[in-house]
C-alpha cells in the first residue's frame, strides 16, 4: 500500500500538470472585448468635441462650454452607476451574464450617438456607454480571476487594462479617417462580438459551486483546463474557500485589519483620479489644440495612444520584478515632472501671432520667421510632456492601484470595499472632468495642470508613508501587517517561514 501511494500521487500530479490553456485564452479574449469597448467609449469625446464646438457644426448639435463639459463628464457618471449595478448583478445573475448584459446599454448608447439629431441624444448615448463601461470594468476582472489558474492568473489579470488601452488607440486611429457618426456605429462591433462569443463560454466554476451545481462546475472547469486535467483538487480548494468565507460585521470594520486597507484603497483610487488622467484622456485632442502643438491634434492623440499601450505592456513586465512601491515612486516622479513642465509651458504659451503689418521691413520678416520657428520647436514640449505623463501613469498609479486593492482588501469585506472604491473613483472622475472645461475656459490650461502637479506630490508622500510593499508576500502576511501595524515593511514571520 505504501508503495502504491507515491505512484498515485505521481499520477495525480502528472494529470494536474496537463493543462490546455487554449480554451481559457478564448474565454478571456471573449470577456476582454468588453474592456476594449470601455477604452473605446471612454475617449470617444476627444476627437468628437472639437467638431461639436466648431462654428460649422450642426446648430442642433453645437455645444457651448457647459454642454461640452457635460458631454465629456457624463460618461464617468454612467460608469459609477454601472459599477454599482454590476456589484448587484454579479451575485444575482453571475459574472458571465453581467458582462453580456453590459452590451444592452452599450448598443443603445452607440445607436443614440450615431443617429443623434439633438443634444439630449448625444448626452444620453454618452451616459449609457458609460454605464456599460462601468459594468464591464467591475465584472470582467472578477470573471477572469475566477476562471484562471494560478500559473497564468497574473498575466491574464493584466489583459483587461491592455485591451482597454488598445480600444482607446483604435478610436484615435479610426478618428483620423472615419466621421464621428461612424465612429459610434463601429463601437457596436466589439460589444456584439463579445455577446456572441460569451454564449459559448462557461460560467465561473466558483459561481456554480456557490449555487450548489457541482456537476456543472466540474464540467466548466474541465472545459477550461482540458480533458487531461484532474479537476478534483481545484474544485475542493474552491469549495473550501466558499465554506470558510464569513460576512464581516460593523464592529469588525472599526478594527485596523479592516479599516486601514480600506482607507488605503479608497485614497489611492481618489488620488489616481485627481492626477487628471481621465480629463486628459477625455479632452486630449482639444488640449493639444489649446497647447499649440506643432502637429495636428488628431495625430498627437494617436501618438499618445501608442505610448500608452507601450507603457502598459512595460508595467506588466516589471510588476513582479521591480516591486509595487518602486514603480509607484517612478510613476509619481514622472507625472510630477511632466505636469510641472506642462504648467510652466501653459503659463508662458503666447497667443498665436496675428498677421504681419502691410509695411514691414526685411528685418521684421526675419523676426517673424524666427518666432514661428521657435513656436514650432516649443510646440513639441506639450506633446512630449503628455507622453511622459501617460507613460508614468500607466507604469504605476494606473495598474498598481487595482492590483494593491485586490491584495490588501480583506476577502470578507472585498465586495463592499471594492464597491466603495469604484464609487469614489468614478464620482471623482466626474467632478474633475466636468470642472476641467470650465477651468480651462476661465484660466487656461495653467490652473488644472498646477492642481495636477500638487496631486502628484501628494501621491509621492502617500506612497512613502502609507502604502506597504506587497511583492512576494502572502495574503496572510499582508493581513498580519494591517493587524499589528508595527512596521512599515511587511516582514515574514517565523511561523510563515517554517511553514513554507
Amino acid at each position: 500500500m505504501d508503495e502504491e501511494t507515491p505512484l498515485l500521487n505521481r499520477r495525480s500530479t502528472s494529470a494536474e500538470s496537463k493543462i490546455n490553456n487554449s480554451r481559457l485564452f478564448l474565454a478571456v479574449f471573449s470577456a476582454v472585448l468588453g474592456n476594449f469597448n470601455f477604452g473605446y467609449s471612454l475617449v470617444y469625446s476627444s476627437p468628437v468635441l472639437p467638431k461639436f464646438k466648431s462654428p460649422d457644426a450642426d446648430p442642433l448639435l453645437r455645444m457651448d462650454t457647459e454642454q461640452a463639459a457635460w458631454f465629456g463628464s457624463i460618461y464617468t457618471l454612467g460608469a459609477a452607476a454601472g459599477g454599482l449595478g454590476a456589484m448587484l448583478l454579479n451575485d444575482m445573475i453571475g459574472r458571465k451574464l453581467s458582462i453580456m448584459v453590459s452590451a444592452v446599454p452599450s448598443t443603445i448608447g452607440y445607436l443614440l450617438l450615431g443617429g443623434a439629431v439633438n443634444l439630449w441624444m448625444l448626452h444620453v448615448g454618452r451616459f449609457l456607454t458609460g454605464v456599460a463601461g462601468g459594468m464591464t470594468a467591475a465584472s470582467i476582472p472578477v470573471y477572469i480571476s475566477e476562471i484562471s489558474h494560478k500559473a497564468v492568473r497574473g498575466a491574464l489579470g493584466s489583459c483587461p487594462q491592455i485591451t482597454s488601452v488598445f480600444g482607446s488607440l483604435t478610436l484615435y486611429a479610426l478618428s483620423l479617417v472615419v466621421p464621428w457618426r461612424w465612429l459610434a456605429i463601429a463601437g457596436e462591433v466589439p460589444a456584439v462580438l463579445m455577446v456572441v462569443l460569451l454564449m459559448f463560454m462557461p460560467s465561473s466554476p466558483r459561481r456554480l459551486l456557490s449555487l450548489g451545481r457541482v456537476q456543472k462546475a466540474e464540467k466548466a472547469l474541465r472545459w477550461l483546463r482540458g480533458s487531461q486535467y484532474d479537476t478534483h483538487s481545484e474544485l475542493s480548494a474552491i469549495q473550501h474557500s466558499i465554506n470558510t468565507q464569513e460576512k464581516v460585521t460593523l464592529s469588525q470594520l472599526v478594527t485596523p485589519v479592516y479599516y486601514r486597507p480600506i482607507i488605503i484603497s479608497v485614497v489611492m483610487r481618489f488620488l489616481q483620479q485627481m492626477t487628471g488622467i481621465t480629463p486628459i484622456l477625455v479632452y486630449l485632442q482639444p488640449i493639444f489644440a489649446l497647447s499649440q502643438v506643432s502637429l495636428e491634434p488628431k495625430y498627437d492623440a494617436a501618438i499618445v495612444g501608442l505610448v500608452r499601450l507601450f507603457s502598459v505592456l512595460t508595467a506588466a513586465s516589471l510588476m513582479d520584478k521591480a516591486g509595487r512601491k518602486a514603480l509607484l515612486y517612478t510613476s509619481s516622479m514622472l507625472m510630477f515632472l511632466s505636469t510641472l513642465t506642462l504648467t510652466m509651458v501653459s503659463h508662458t504659451t503666447p497667443c498665436p501671432p496675428g498677421p504681419a503689418p502691410p509695411n514691414h521691413t526685411d528685418y521684421n520678416t526675419i523676426g517673424y520667421s524666427l518666432e514661428a520657428s521657435h513656436q514650432s520647436s516649443a510646440g513639441l514640449i506639450p506633446l512630449i510632456s503628455t507622453m511622459v505623463f501617460i507613460f508614468g501613469y500607466a507604469m504605476g498609479w494606473g495598474p498598481i492601484t487595482w492590483l494593491l486593492m485586490s491584495e490588501v482588501l480583506p476577502l470578507v469585506a472585498r465586495g463592499v470595499a471594492s464597491g466603495l472604491c469604484v464609487t469614489v473613483s468614478w464620482l471623482t472622475a466626474f467632478m474633475l472632468t466636468h470642472a476641467f472645461t470650465h477651468l480651462v475656459d476661465s484660466y487656461g490650461l495653467y490652473v488644472p495642470y498646477l492642481c495636477f502637479t500638487v496631486v502628484c506630490v501628494l501621491c509621492l508622500l502617500f506612497n512613502a508613508v502609507c502604502i506597504p510593499e506587497t511583492r512576494g508576500r502572502s495574503l496572510e502576511e499582508i493581513e498580519n501587517y494591517f493587524r499589528t501595524g508595527r512596521t512599515f515593511t511587511i516582514k515574514r514571520t517565523q511561523s510563515t517561514v517554517q511553514s513554507s
